[in-house]
């Protein structure tokens, strides 16, 4: 008994110090709570999650494009050797949007999206862009295809972050911030609907939603917008009858099983085919020509069948990892820029998963959307690693994340990349204005409507006529450079963002 009564006088012993109790019960609980609360997790997170996309998405194209790449060019490689080209191609532009700084990506933001304009102009001329599947809208050099609205699509997201995020700050009016944005974004969209690609209109759709929505736009903006995309997405997919076909194959599947609903039909028997374990990497039969556009739009129904059930819901998960990267690093960004630009990017990249695997298992109508990072594209997949080094490069950008680095603190990736520093983010005099009116301890609250027979109170009469004692002690402490901590604390959030 005396034993018991001496552990628990131990156990109570620490809780006679408040201060280490509270920094007890403040820190993290285990070592993986501690891990996620280090300044480098969100920027380790998008590169671990990226090298295993690309992994498993250059090992699933070798396994899915064999037997076409023999059948179209007499090698097995051939698909295979042209997706590594592009993923280096997209690796590099990785590793420059990694080193770029944020303000000279914000400086070319619109000279870019104008370049990718005149190119989706120029690829609707007869000669210049080649017809494929029935849509003009590749660029073909030394035998390499590239996608013009690929480009168009991440240039305007940068561009389009830059100006709401701008114009935001200078508490534009809601027509001077729609102006611009809008009719560019029209204009785009009438020339990705002039190849025609429904798949790109949808995408590019998909980046001005999460434009809009996470710049904390009045929500009658947004749905209105919504109801015109997806009216924009309709009249497209019956305006060819092979779109019409697939349309009405979904809604009815058994109506035409050897013409426009094959294809679904075909990746829903691999996916059964694969049961929960699949039967094998390399092992897939629909491969073998039964299931068209296998290594492509319909790799999932590859993965399903190769790696089974478990393989594919480690992939979902896997894209849930990325989704949640990415919502965490805009989270933690200072710049109103980084911020809208990641999350929106993060919503296009998870839009085109849920988009894929939807009409893989049959939920959508066919589209022709790519699974990111996985399928067999050059353009979409040199994009897409673009895009997600622009990421990486707002987690090294988070406030905790350049203390640290600024401070000398090791990191082994950043060594081995040999990364720059990155630059603080400093605030515009508006936005800095307001951030110290809103932190200042002795602003007043928004006055209630006051009754008519209520007595005015006498304390807000004495708040009104002598002021708070801390503001003294602000402007005192001032002019000897006292006050720069309380200049130095910024609201870390958006006025109107929505993260979810």
């Amino acid at each position: 008994m005396s034993n018991i009564l001496t552990r628990l006088r131990r156990r109570r012993a620490p809780a006679a110090d408040g201060t280490a109790t509270e920094a007890v019960a403040r820190g993290p609980r285990t070592r993986f709570g501690a891990w996620l609360g280090r300044p480098m997790t969100s920027f380790h997170l998008i590169i671990a999650v990226t090298a295993l996309l690309v992994t498993l998405g250059l090992t699933m194209v070798l396994s899915a494009s064999g037997v076409h790449s023999y059948d179209m060019d007499g090698s097995p490689w051939a698909i295979f050797g042209k997706q590594v080209l592009w993923t280096l191609v997209g690796l590099l532009a990785f590793y420059i949007a990694l080193r770029m700084p944020v303000q000279l990506m914000r400086s070319v933001a619109f000279s870019g999206f104008a370049i990718t304009i005149v190119m989706l102009v120029l690829v609707l001329i007869p000669g210049i862009g080649k017809e494929a599947n029935g849509s003009r809208g590749w660029f073909v050099v030394a035998g390499l295809s590239m996608q013009p609205s690929e480009l168009a699509k991440i240039a305007f997201a940068i561009w389009g972050a830059h100006l709401l995020a701008a114009r935001r700050m200078e508490r534009a009016s809601l027509r001077e911030m729609l102006i611009p944005l809008v009719p560019a974004a029209v204009i785009a969209l009438a020339l990705i609907v002039a190849q025609p690609d429904l798949g790109q209109t949808v995408s590019l759709g998909i980046i001005l939603l999460g434009l809009l929505w996470y710049a904390g736009l009045p929500l009658r903006v947004f749905a209105t917008s919504l109801v015109a995309v997806v009216a924009s997405g309709a009249v497209l997919a019956v305006s060819r009858s092979y779109r019409s076909d697939r349309v009405q194959s979904w809604l009815n599947p058994g109506a035409d099983i050897q013409g426009s609903g094959y294809q679904a039909r075909q990746a829903r028997f691999a996916l059964a085919n694969g049961g929960v374990f699949g039967d094998g990497l390399g092992q897939s039969t629909a491969k073998w020509n039964y299931l068209p556009n296998a290594h492509n739009d319909f790799i999932f129904a590859i993965i399903g069948e190769e790696l089974g059930f478990v393989g594919a819901v480690a992939l979902l998960c896997l894209f849930g990892l990325f989704a949640y990267t990415g919502m965490r690093i805009a989270r933690r960004s200072a710049d109103p820029f980084l911020r809208l630009l990641t999350s929106t990017a993060t919503l296009w990249v998870m839009g085109q998963v849920f988009i894929n695997v939807g009409y893989v298992v049959g939920l959508l109508p066919i589209t022709g959307l790519q699974l990111p990072l996985i399928s067999a594209g050059g353009t979409s997949t040199a994009t897409t690693l673009l895009i997600i080094g622009i990421m990486a490069n707002a987690a090294r950008h988070e406030p905790e994340a350049v203390a640290a680095l600024r401070a000398g603190r090791e990191d082994r990736v950043n060594r081995l990349l040999r990364l720059p520093l990155p630059e603080p983010y400093v605030p515009s005099r508006t936005e800095a204005l307001r951030d110290r009116l809103r932190s200042r301890p002795g602003a007043p609250p928004a006055k209630p409507a006051r009754k008519p027979d209520r007595k005015p109170d006498r304390k807000a009469t004495d708040n009104r006529r002598k002021p708070h004692p801390a503001d003294r002690q602000v402007r005192r402490s001032g002019h000897h450079g006292g006050g720069r901590k309380q200049s130095g604390r910024r609201a870390r959030s958006l006025e109107g963002q929505r993260h979810g």
